[in-house]
């Protein structure tokens, strides 16, 4: 994270033209574009894995990138009319980012895996700079409880 580049080919990546609003769809490269559709894959995979890895999620109460409401999600941004044209909830959801990690989560545990959600209060994006105290103890912790 410290050594972050920024650019097109780097930190948030590059955008491919899209005739659909917002004009731009994910591009190749970038952090972000990882995340598209294009490239995640199906997540119903993750369900099939065997053995189940135990998940940790530690994130901050108070992250303004990953949340339901983010102002880095295209489609919050339009429905709020930061963005011209937005065509409405139909076409262009927001996407509810903790909600649907939570989601996923708890169909793996329904497959027989299993998951520990930990929010750490007054804490934004970045937990392990922002109270490494408590994420260090979280994951020490964790890796202590399943480590054979």
């Amino acid at each position: 994270m410290m050594s972050e580049h920024i650019g097109p080919q780097e930190y948030p990546g590059d955008a491919t033209p899209s005739e659909n609003w917002p004009g731009a769809a994910p591009g190749k490269f970038g952090p972000a574009n990882a995340l598209s559709p294009l490239f995640a894959g199906d997540v119903t995979r993750l369900y099939a894995i065997d053995p189940k890895p135990s998940v940790l999620w530690i994130r901050g109460a108070d992250d303004q990138i990953v949340s339901d409401a983010s102002m880095f999600d295209v489609g919050t941004l339009g429905k709020l009319g930061a963005i011209p044209g937005y065509p409405g909830e139909e076409v262009y959801p927001a996407q509810p980012m903790v909600s649907q990690t939570r989601a996923v989560l708890r169909q793996y545990r329904e497959a027989g895996g299993e998951f520990v959600e930990q929010v750490l209060e007054a804490c934004g994006h970045t937990p392990y700079l922002e109270n490494p105290p408590s994420s260090t103890s979280s994951f020490t912790m964790h890796l202590a409880q399943h480590t054979a």
